[in-house]
């Protein structure tokens, strides 16, 4: 009989299992174990492969081209090559539109999660609430760009920023409903009894305790909404659709930085082209930076907890 069918004894002290953990494990063992991690290496970096290479060709490729003109001149007509070629009014637009999505959609979330989890008078209704909630994050962006059409564009019989962050919002409400449920979930119920104990009334707990010690979570689920909602394509065709120049006003069509990308890519044109991928290059920054400033604040939320 082999030694590995041989099992291994129980440790009942802390001497026997210290014993244990220094006996030599048989070379079936050993091999099994050194296979199994370069097998997760391997898979963890399968993973990693399509992200290293999007962030390759974007740099391979924007950065090259990239000049400090392109951050604060308009494109330059198809052809001409001798004139400033830029992308700044897709920057103010695509500002513009998250901005005032950012306006509509975060005190929303912000409310409706406080109502989940804070006041539960009625937990059927809660619970719809919930559910819905899920199910709207899980709706395709394009499906809200033609209800944003059908709503907005349609009525007012014109392509806007407001229609584009009126589609913006729709899609970043759910991330912050259900972010800043789990950070008000995380807030120990010791602080609100706390609170309660000196005389605060519900309301007083919610605001001054719950929701201060909630914020780094809910700044960060507004961050990753923002990210979010920076990147979207689809529903802006629908709804801001594009302009060559300097954004008119929120009731004209807006310009934006994943729309610029979507027109330019396939252009005939080799300035338009570049012009593409310095986009992507600006749009990757920013969605970068943004994701960077969540995750700190997520670990400084773990420090202080």
């Amino acid at each position: 009989m082999s030694t590995d069918s041989v099992p291994t004894p129980i440790p009942s002290t802390e001497a026997d299992f210290v014993d244990t953990l220094s006996c030599p494990l048989s070379l079936r063992r050993v091999f099994f174990s050194y296979g199994m991690s370069a097998i997760a290496f391997s898979l963890a970096g399968l993973a990693l492969l399509p992200l290293l290479a999007i962030l390759g060709k974007i740099l391979a490729a924007g950065v090259p081209a990239f000049k400090w003109e392109m951050l604060v001149s308009l494109p330059a007509p198809a052809g001409v090559v001798d004139v400033p070629n830029g992308f700044a009014h897709a920057i103010l637009g695509t500002l513009t539109m998250v901005g005032l999505a950012s306006l509509l959609s975060i005190p929303v979330g912000i409310l409706t999660a406080i109502f989940l989890v804070e006041f539960k008078a009625d937990v059927a209704w809660a619970k719809i609430v919930r559910f819905m909630t899920i199910v709207l994050s899980g709706v395709p962006s394009i499906v809200v760009g033609v209800f944003a059409y059908g709503v907005i564009v349609l009525t007012t019989r014109s392509f806007s920023a407001i229609a584009g962050a009126f589609a913006l919002a729709v899609i970043m409400l759910p991330i912050v409903v259900l972010t800043t449920e789990e950070a008000l979930k995380l807030v120990p119920v010791s602080q609100r009894l706390a609170s309660a104990a000196l005389g605060g009334s519900q309301l007083q707990t919610t605001w001054r305790v719950v929701i201060t010690s909630a914020l780094p979570g809910i700044t960060t689920g507004i961050l990753l909404a923002i990210a979010r909602a920076a990147g979207e394509t689809a529903p802006l065709l629908f709804t801001a659709l594009f302009s060559q120049n300097w954004l008119e006003g929120l009731t004209s069509p807006t310009p934006s930085l994943s729309v610029l990308i979507f027109n330019y890519y396939n252009e005939p044109y080799p300035e338009r082209s570049q012009l593409a991928w310095t986009a992507s290059l600006v749009l990757l920054l920013l969605v970068v930076v943004t994701s960077l400033i969540s995750r700190f604040l997520t670990r400084s939320r773990l420090k202080l907890g």
